[in-house]
């Protein structure tokens, strides 16, 4: 077991299967030490998680939404690493997507559901550049996050 799937284990996660892609794109694409991973939506076993932040969404369903699109990521990047997690030697970037209403402002708050699991799961190596907006998106999910990683 490597660094990263122990370090997964203590905090009691278990990834989700790397969801296939919904249309004609690639789930991740590697181009030198970069690792770009298409956005992941919001959802758990029960399905997509939908919703509104401002209205129909609370900003503690809205960050373990994000936290849901983390994880997702985190399971394609293990794909792309031939189920290798030791590989990435950084996060670079994250990408967030709120479904908001046009009033709500707490979009960084809610994708801090994923930047707070990048920094549990890869320490200071998961500290990254981020990006967080409002935005009307497919499926009436209630997040979708991007990502960038470096690999070794």
């Amino acid at each position: 077991m490597g660094k990263i799937d122990a370090k997964l284990a203590e905090l009691g996660i278990t990834l989700p299967e790397a969801p296939a892609p919904a249309a004609n794109y690639v789930p991740y694409v590697i181009s030198g030490k970069l690792l770009f991973i298409s956005g992941q939506v919001s959802r758990n076993d029960a399905g997509f998680i939908t919703g509104k932040l401002g209205a129909d969404c609370t900003l503690e369903e809205g960050y373990a939404a994000a936290r849901s699109c983390g994880l997702a990521l985190i399971a394609q990047a293990k794909a792309a690493c031939g189920g290798n997690l030791d590989r990435v030697a950084r996060v670079v970037k994250l990408g967030g997507f709120v479904n908001c209403t046009p009033d709500f402002t707490a979009q960084p708050t809610v994708i801090n559901g994923a930047s707070d699991l990048m920094a549990e799961v890869f320490g200071d190596a998961g500290r990254h550049a981020r990006a967080a907006v409002g935005a009307v998106l497919p499926l009436g999910v209630a997040v979708e996050i991007d990502a960038v990683f470096e690999l070794a």
